[in-house]
C-alpha cells in the first residue's frame, strides 16, 4: 500500500527519479529534501533560492565598494609597514635613527624641486615614505605622529571607501602635496614625510562626513588645529599639507559623489584626470625651473 502511494507521488523537478510530497512555497514545484532550503516562510527549492539571491542588491559602502561585516583593514597597516620599513632602512644605512638623512636612500628620495626639474621624477612619490629621524630634535617623532594619524583617520576611511578607492585617495593626496611644493616652494627646499598624504585623509574624511550628513564640527576642528600647527611650528611644509588636503578632498568627492550608473568608470576617470592635471603642472613648473644637476648638486635654475 505504501509503495503504491509513493509511486503516485510526483518526481522532484531536479531529480525525477525521486518521488516527493514536498513542494516549493514559491514556485509550487515538487522538490526532494536535498533540493529544499529553509526560507523565512516554509521551504524553497534551490532554483528559487538562487533566483532570489540575484534580485537582492549587494550592499555597498558610501564609496561604492562591496560592504562586508568584517572591518578588517589591509591598506592602512600595509602603508604603515612600508613607512616604518623605509625609516628602518635609512636608519640602518646611516647608522643612526636621528641622523638618518645621511642615508643615500633618504638623499635620493627626498623631494627637492630642482632635482625633479632635472628629471628625478620618482622623488614626487618616494618623499612621501621618508621621515627625518631628528625632526624637531625629538628622535623619530616625525614618523610616530604621521603613522598615528594615518591609523586613526585611515581605518575609518578605508572601511568607508573600500581598499582600492582608499589607496587611490592616499596616493593622489601624496602627489598633491608634492605638486604644491613643486609649484610654490623653493628650488632647493628638501621635503619628506607622509604628512601630505595624511592631510589628504583629513580632507577625505571631511567629505565623507558631509556626504553622510553627520556633524562636521569635530573633523573641521581637527583640520583647523593641524593647519594652525603647520603654520606655527618651524620646519613643517605648509605647502605639502595644504596640497595634500585639497587633493585628498577632491579625490574623495569623486568617490562618494559619483553617479550610481557607471560609478566605477566615473571614479577612475575623475582620479586619472586629477592625477594628469597635477603631473602636467609639475612638468610645466619643472621645465620653467630648467635646473642643471651634477654629482647630487643642483646649479643655476633659470626659472627658480
Amino acid at each position: 500500500m505504501s509503495v503504491n502511494r509513493q509511486q503516485d507521488l510526483p518526481g522532484c523537478v531536479r531529480h525525477p527519479d525521486r518521488p516527493t510530497g514536498l513542494r516549493c512555497v514559491r514556485c509550487d514545484r515538487p522538490a526532494c529534501p536535498d533540493c529544499m532550503r529553509e526560507a523565512s516562510v516554509g521551504y524553497q527549492c534551490v532554483d528559487c533560492v538562487n533566483e532570489g539571491a540575484k534580485a537582492v542588491r549587494t550592499p555597498r559602502t558610501i564609496g561604492g565598494a562591496r560592504a562586508t561585516r568584517s572591518r578588517k583593514l589591509t591598506v592602512v597597516p600595509t602603508l604603515i609597514a612600508v613607512n616604518v620599513a623605509a625609516f628602518a632602512l635609512t636608519a640602518i644605512q646611516a647608522g643612526s635613527i636621528v641622523e638618518n638623512n645621511r642615508s643615500t636612500i633618504f638623499q635620493d628620495g627626498t623631494l627637492v624641486p630642482a632635482f625633479v626639474s632635472a628629471g628625478e621624477w620618482w622623488r614626487l612619490i618616494t618623499s612621501g615614505f621618508l621621515h627625518f629621524g631628528n625632526y624637531g630634535g625629538y628622535g623619530p617623532v616625525h614618523l610616530l605622529f604621521n603613522m598615528f594619524a594615518l591609523w586613526v583617520i585611515g581605518r575609518d576611511l578605508e572601511v568607508a571607501l573600500g581598499r582600492g578607492r582608499f589607496l587611490a585617495v592616499y596616493l593622489l593626496a601624496l602627489l598633491g602635496g608634492s605638486t604644491a611644493v613643486m609649484l610654490f616652494g623653493g628650488a632647493g627646499s628638501g621635503v619628506a614625510g607622509a604628512s601630505g598624504a595624511v592631510y589628504g585623509l583629513f580632507g577625505g574624511i571631511a567629505v565623507v562626513v558631509f556626504k553622510a550628513k553627520l556633524n562636521p564640527a569635530p573633523v573641521l576642528s581637527l583640520i583647523a588645529i593641524n593647519v594652525f600647527l603647520s603654520v606655527a611650528l618651524p620646519g613643517i611644509s605648509l605647502l605639502g599639507h595644504i596640497g595634500g588636503l585639497v587633493a585628498g578632498a577632491l579625490a574623495t568627492v569623486a568617490m562618494v559623489y559619483a553617479p550610481a550608473q557607471r560609478r566605477t568608470q566615473f571614479q577612475l576617470g575623475a582620479c586619472a584626470a586629477l592625477a594628469l592635471v597635477m603631473i602636467v603642472a609639475v612638468a610645466v613648473r619643472g621645465a620653467a625651473m630648467d635646473c642643471t644637476v651634477s654629482d647630487g648638486l643642483y646649479y643655476l635654475c633659470a626659472g627658480a
